[in-house]
């Protein structure tokens, strides 16, 4: 497994506090990029809402777990609102919002 698998696996183990489905199927996790050779991730995400109260603890859950990651020497996260998060039609399901 490549480290861009590893670090899906992992923030797949991060649900969403208010929702409790994980950061990567709800689509809060908008770019990620590996450069295995260097041992960076970069991980360009979202929050349900840009007032989320959960954000920074949200934040940290990931951190924690991406540093999991081995070969892994530097991890960037950058929280961005726009585009704003919408849920799949597949969240929307599982949400009952169907």
């Amino acid at each position: 497994m490549g480290m861009k698998e590893e670090v899906i696996e992992l923030l797949k183990l991060v649900n969403d506090p208010e929702i409790m489905i994980d950061v990567w199927t709800l689509g809060l996790i908008y770019d990620l990029k590996v450069d295995q050779a260097k041992g960076d991730v970069l991980i360009t995400m979202t929050f349900t809402t840009p007032a989320c109260p959960y954000g920074e603890i949200l934040v940290e859950e990931i951190k924690q777990k991406v540093q999991e990651v081995k070969g892994l020497k530097h991890l960037k996260i950058d929280v961005v609102f726009s585009p704003p998060w919408q849920p799949s039609d597949e969240v929307k399901a599982m949400l009952g919002m169907g």
